[in-house]
């Protein structure tokens, strides 16, 4: 966990096995800050000078957020933990959250250039790209109060996988039989698109799923299986591969997670919500972050990117191979994120029905 209050920040590593050199992070970030107040010094043309003033409060605004970090990760890296006052910790939890896991926009099936930590990520655009095509929001019509509810991913040629907590809003379990349908009055479809438009430039193309039939709903994990179709003339994309047996070593394991983060104040502190995410949620998203903890013979994998509610049903990749490791279903406050670890079920009949691509 993070050192003293920042224990109550959604991500699940100490402030050192994130960045590493300390010293390094807060030097890099001070010299971010005194660049942004170079540039902000030339006077602006008077006709967008008030459009402007908002936006220039909220740059001093985190400006002062980030300088009371940087001051804090240098009493971190001094092992001073005991002068750190509460808004330097604060600071400290912005430039983690921020940095360390971050929430990176997707736009066209692909996001901007990265840099420091996760620099990593630009030398694996191609197979990133490939996964962010293969993951879609859950839209349902005939829901009384929603219209969109989680995230699914492609893991076999006709089906994707999504939450149980997911399926269940739109489908009903048989008398009995262990078969589920849809809910009287509802469908639901998988939009691999829904993403923040690019300013000046129309949306991408999207071609979503139609899903067709509830596979199934697994009895003891919140994973279910929904038979898609494409929406109009063409094929489905090939699946994501899922692994078929462990990574070498699970713990400090770079992952990524792609979905939609939704608002979701009942679970998560608004502020650190607001940092991540800057107020745009329900859009695709690319979460990297690492594998922290998972027992041999488990059900559960713990992570610790920065997810929210419309996350769940988004898949765990691994950054090496890109392969499934988890299905992502929920996390806890101050503690981390939890996945399903698919390699434990390779032998899963319900898995073997919707024909997943074990890899």
């Amino acid at each position: 966990m993070p050192n003293g209050p920042l224990n109550g920040s959604p991500v699940a590593t100490a402030t050192e096995q994130i960045f590493g050199d300390l010293r390094e992070v807060a030097a890099r970030v001070r010299g971010r800050l005194e660049a942004e107040i170079a540039e902000s010094t030339f006077e602006l043309p008077a006709d967008v000078a008030p459009a402007a003033e908002i936006s220039r409060f909220a740059r001093e605004e985190r400006a002062r957020v980030l300088e009371a970090g940087v001051s804090g990760l240098e009493k971190l890296a001094a092992h001073r933990e005991d002068e750190i006052a509460g808004d330097e910790y604060f600071g400290v939890e912005a430039i983690v959250l921020m940095e360390g896991r971050p929430a990176i926009l997707v736009q066209r099936q692909d996001f901007a250039p990265q840099h420091d930590e996760w620099a990593v990520l630009d030398g694996q655009r191609p197979a990133i790209r490939e996964s962010l095509t293969r993951v879609g929001r859950v839209e349902v019509t005939g829901h009384p109060s929603l219209d969109w509810i989680g995230t699914a991913f492609l893991v076999g040629p006709r089906a994707v996988m999504t939450n149980r907590h997911v399926a269940v809003e739109f489908s009903r379990s048989g008398d009995g039989d262990g078969r589920w349908t849809f809910a009287y009055g509802m469908s639901a479809r998988i939009d691999p698109a829904e993403e923040l438009p690019v300013e000046g430039a129309p949306p991408g193309a999207s071609t979503p799923y139609e899903v067709t039939e509830v596979i199934g709903i697994h009895p003891d994990v919140d994973l279910a299986v929904l038979r898609v179709e494409p929406s109009t003339d063409g094929g489905l994309p090939t699946p994501l591969a899922v692994a078929a047996d462990a990574p070498a070593s699970v713990p400090g394991r770079p992952v990524y997670v792609v979905g939609y983060p939704a608002w979701d104040g009942r679970r998560n502190e608004p502020e650190s919500m607001r940092r991540i995410f800057m107020d745009v949620y329900n859009v695709k998203r690319l979460q990297p972050g690492v594998a922290t903890e998972f027992t041999p013979g488990g059900l559960v994998m713990k992570h610790d990117c920065s997810t929210l509610g419309g996350n769940s049903g988004s898949p765990v990749l691994d950054l090496t191979d890109h392969r499934v490791l988890g299905l992502h279903f929920g996390g806890r406050y101050g503690t981390g994120n939890f996945a399903v670890p698919l390699w434990e079920l390779v032998d899963d009949p319900l898995l073997a029905a919707a024909e997943v691509n074990w890899v």
